[in-house]
């Protein structure tokens, strides 16, 4: 078999059809620095600048990589222009659908790192073209397009990976150990927060419109920046970062740190979708951004042998959970990735999560942080019950490489990370009509409310940007 054949059959296929077990290439003896570049994977990247920028140096530092095509609305902007000095001599292109059209023979996978909602036609066209996939978390901005992602991750048997790098750390082999052990267990309430200062904190919650449009910089392809979505005028709160404040953009605070946060829970105790999602609080509440601060509860019903399970999620900045006695001191990751003004805002109370069991009550923080059973006390008595967590073989970056080469099998992909980013898109749509949503879980829609159900859609893409949902 060819590589190139190789690395399209995704790794699931390939252990299919082997009949074999997947061995890492550490256990190989071969290190990931000194992959041959014949070996290596062919990456071709979209958005290159703040985050997608950050995705690329990872997977490249892999030395897995070969860094083959890079792809923004804005290239030459001033936040590309360090991977571009990193690259000079890889090709460049503006529209990721040239950049397919010219050069979809001469790579094997894609990083996308742009907004929430241009994930989605992005990743399904490199589906379609048998391309692995690496998207950043949320995978999409509506829960259909989340769904049709994971029937095309299945449909194309290619290797899917959700950036939340985390799911590749020492919170996800810990959660996943002491599960097996019992020592999680008959979880019923979970909190999870994020108490930190968000960009469209202190704006005008009385907006009754969409700020007036700007002339759209020289450097840029506005059309492709817009993709399926409805047509705004350019505008420089809609870009850099900015995005992520409005909803016909992105996935507000729950999107962007549920996925650090939650992602544990949600794969090990089996959640899958909630049956309800009721806005507790929405302080601040406006049809064009989030709010400055909202409490969400999202219900679980039974699963098998495990009882009903209530996730309650607050943000804004004065918006703190209580904690329990004995909590002690809430520590920030040091892996936590800085934002784009280069550091963490202070709060209160650092991202995380409270787990509440019948037994037992754990704390943890944010990405891979591990638990710790509290009071501190009743941790250090159970000391010695508890299992031992194994290192993991890989982080986030090398795992998905691996998987393109059909030696590990991604942590974090669509079949794992769809269900979870679709509860986000659940949540937002009760912040965004301020209203509680009955959920069925089989049927998969809304029952109480026709527009939250029609927002389980969403509306029409743009004229010229309907193939993408029917790939």
């Amino acid at each position: 078999m060819k590589r190139r054949d190789f690395l399209r059959t995704g790794s699931t296929a390939f252990a299919a059809a082997a009949g074999v077990t997947i061995i890492p290439s550490t256990v190989l003896g071969k290190a990931f620095g000194s992959v041959a570049p014949s070996d290596k994977v062919n990456l071709a990247c979209f958005g290159i600048g703040h985050r997608g920028g950050e995705i690329i140096k990872a997977l490249h530092n892999t030395g897995l990589a070969n860094v083959v095509a890079l792809c923004d609305v804005d290239m030459g902007a001033e936040h590309t222009l360090d991977l571009i000095k990193r690259f000079p001599d890889v090709p460049r292109f503006r529209d990721f659908r040239e950049l397919f059209d010219k050069m979809g023979n001469q790579f094997d996978a894609v990083s996308v790192g742009t907004p929430d909602f241009s994930h989605f036609p992005i990743t399904m066209l490199a589906m379609s073209q048998g391309k692995h996939v690496y998207v950043e978390k949320p995978m999409a901005r509506t829960f259909s397009e989340v769904e049709l992602m994971m029937r095309g991750a299945e449909k194309y048997k290619v290797a899917t990976q959700m950036g939340n790098q985390g799911h590749s750390e020492a919170n996800y082999f810990q959660f996943k150990a002491w599960k097996e052990a019992g020592i999680i267990k008959d979880v019923t309430a979970i909190t999870a927060h994020m108490n930190g200062r968000r960009r469209w904190h202190g704006w005008d919650t009385a907006m009754a419109r969409f700020p007036d449009g700007q002339p759209i910089p020289e450097t840029m392809d506005w059309d492709t920046w817009l993709g399926t979505a409805q047509h705004h005028d350019y505008q420089k709160d809609f870009v850099n970062g900015q995005w992520r404040c409005w909803y016909d953009f992105g996935m507000g605070a729950l999107g962007d740190w549920g996925a650090h946060i939650m992602d544990t829970a949600h794969q090990f105790l089996d959640l899958g979708l909630p049956y309800e999602v009721d806005p507790i609080k929405i302080e601040g509440h406006n049809p064009f951004f989030f709010p400055q601060a909202s409490t969400l509860a999202f219900k679980f019903p039974e699963r098998g042998a495990m009882p009903p399970l209530t996730i309650t999620w607050y943000d804004g900045m004065n918006n703190v959970p209580e904690v329990p006695e004995g909590y002690g001191v809430s520590e920030l990751d040091p892996d936590i990735p800085p934002a784009s003004n280069g550091k963490l805002q202070p709060s209160k109370l650092n991202p995380g999560k409270i787990i509440y069991s019948k037994e037992l009550t754990f704390k943890g923080g944010s990405h891979g942080s591990t638990l710790s059973i509290i009071p501190e006390e009743k941790g250090k008595a159970m000391a010695a019950k508890l299992p031992e967590v194994p290192k993991s073989p890989s982080n986030h970056f090398a795992n998905f490489l691996l998987a393109c080469r059909g030696e590990e099998t991604c942590r974090s992909s669509f079949a794992i990370a769809g269900p979870l980013s679709q509860v986000f898109s659940l949540g937002v749509l009760a912040q965004r009509l301020n209203t509680k949503l009955v959920f069925d879980r089989d049927k998969k829609q809304i029952t109480n409310n026709p527009l939250a159900n029609a927002l389980l859609v969403g509306a029409r893409p743009r004229a010229g940007w309907e193939e993408f949902y029917q790939l």
